[in-house]
């Protein structure tokens, strides 16, 4: 792993956070998790376990500092690390396809609603509290799965089209050629 990749990884998820701190929370002060987006934009990009695993770490803990949900700090490292590596195996058997806009907006959607099924089952188990699962995951999660989206299809071109003309070398770049 060269200092480049781990710049530009740290960029990604600065722009995550400071995203997820911005945006205000909605039912109850929850919010859509933009460092997510970050996330799998950086999965695309480097694809390699040991990326991914930085990536995951990095979003999960962050996350779980600026979480608004009550005890969210360890359901959030859960959800990153388990999202990161289901997203990854899904962008590795896809291979170059998954860089496509299309597709890669589809799976950064199936991601959101995985990493929200996650962080609301650790929640519950976690704090073994009485949480209406299906009520959050409709007014939270199907909610944070569009944003996450949209945000995707403008994020995803706008970063790939800079490293495009700064010659940096990428998984995404490789698969390419």
């Amino acid at each position: 792993m060269n200092t480049k990749n781990l710049v530009l990884m740290a960029l990604l998820v600065s722009v995550g956070a400071t995203l997820y701190v911005m945006i205000p929370g909605i039912n109850g002060g929850m919010k859509p998790d933009f460092m997510l987006t970050m996330m799998f934009i950086g999965i695309l990009l480097f694809r390699d376990v040991k990326s991914v695993f930085l990536l995951a770490v990095t979003t999960g803990i962050i996350s779980g500092l600026f979480s608004s949900f009550p005890g969210g700090f360890f359901p959030n490292i859960i959800d990153k690390f388990v999202t990161a590596f289901v997203f990854f195996a899904l962008v590795s058997l896809l291979k170059k396809h998954a860089a496509k806009l299309p597709v890669g907006i589809a799976l950064a959607a199936f991601g959101t609603v995985l990493s929200g099924t996650i962080f609301l089952s650790a929640a519950i188990f976690i704090l073994g509290a009485d949480i209406p699962f299906t009520l959050l995951l409709a007014t939270v999660v199907v909610p944070a799965t569009i944003m996450n989206g949209v945000a995707f299809a403008v994020m995803f071109p706008i970063v790939t089209g800079l490293m495009k003309r700064s010659n940096f070398q990428s998984s995404t770049a490789a698969q390419a050629r």
